[in-house]
């Protein structure tokens, strides 16, 4: 139930379960690629009026690329959500970030928030393993299947071979 009833919500807090499904059209637009359902679990209550307070955790399973050899790779997420909801015409007097519900609202759906915090809370980088060799910068094959067979480059800089770069055999 990511969609609230703000009357409800002054007669007490309302519980909040919902998942949002990978093919959802709400991902349209942005980098998150799900294995699975997102899934959510919260409460939502009044703070003062005007202003709601969120608190919630969601959990998923990114599908993302290894950084260092493109292959994808699931990354488990878990992430507490605290977030504050004000009445539009307040939102100018507060300090601090929050979510605008606009004028005459009866209802708020949720979903906006949890697309935008998840998108802040997925992790840029993600590797399959510690130990990925990664991609030959001259041919691109995958290092972690056995080297690639490319001769050695000169480094002007060095004048000495790369020859120790992981997964290159040095030839003399």
């Amino acid at each position: 139930m990511l969609r609230i009833d703000l009357g409800l919500v002054r007669a007490g807090a309302v519980e909040t379960p919902g998942q949002v499904e990978p093919s959802d059209p709400l991902w349209k637009g942005t980098e998150v690629s799900l294995a699975g359902p997102l899934l959510i679990d919260g409460r939502f209550s009044s703070a003062g009026e005007g202003k709601y307070y969120w608190h919630a955790r969601m959990a998923a399973v990114l599908r993302l690329e290894c950084r260092r050899c493109l292959t994808p790779v699931d990354a488990p997420l878990s992430h507490d959500l605290q977030l504050v909801f004000v009445a539009e015409e307040d939102a100018l007097d507060e300090d601090v970030g929050c979510y605008v519900i606009p004028s005459r609202a009866a209802e708020l759906d949720l979903r906006d928030a949890v697309r935008e915090e998840l998108v802040l809370a997925m992790p840029r980088f993600v590797e399959c393993s510690p130990e990925c060799r990664g991609l030959c910068p001259e041919c691109g094959a995958n290092l972690n299947a056995g080297p690639c067979g490319c001769r050695p480059r000169r480094d002007p800089r060095w004048g000495a071979f790369d020859g120790l770069l992981p997964g290159r055999a040095h030839k003399d």
